[in-house]
């Protein structure tokens, strides 16, 4: 998969989630990193359609937290926004579900990354005339090596 993509509209977004779902396992952890307005929902939204959850996966600015369950793996949804520390992330418990699950977090660039041994961080941004852009950017030889194949 290429690690750079240009996404002029929100189906665009949701197409590379779908795309990423596929290669998504039980475990593993995405990091989304980017501006407000930069797709970071959206995103998250097409992996849960590639991953087969049923329902909306809308924001979870305000419960923090939402797993999505019924799918070929679970999604945890999580906006890290109002996180301040790991020690606040701690008390989330997300490693409850995290080896069973994929888990997505929002704005948990630089606060999330210990949760697992390898990750993978998408840097996505918004530019002056409203495209969105995402870089995929692999934590480990893991994400290399899917993200080659």
């Amino acid at each position: 998969m290429k690690r750079d993509h240009v996404l002029p509209t929100a189906t665009d977004t949701q197409a590379l989630g779908r795309a990423l779902a596929d290669l998504l396992r039980p475990g593993d952890l995405v990091v989304l990193a980017g501006p407000l307005g930069a797709g970071k929902t959206a995103l998250t939204q097409g992996i849960g359609a590639g991953l087969g959850v049923p329902g909306p996966v809308t924001s979870p600015t305000f419960v923090l937290a939402r797993v999505h369950r019924g799918g070929r793996l679970p999604l945890v949804h999580v906006d890290a926004y109002r996180l301040g520390s790991m020690a606040d992330v701690d008390d989330l418990d997300l490693d409850a579900t995290a080896e069973e699950a994929v888990t997505v977090v929002e704005w948990g660039h630089g606060l999330v990354e210990q949760l697992a041994d390898e990750h993978l961080v998408v840097e996505l941004d918004r530019r002056d005339d409203d495209v969105r852009t995402a870089r995929l950017v692999p934590a480990g030889p893991g994400w290399e090596q899917r993200l080659d194949g």
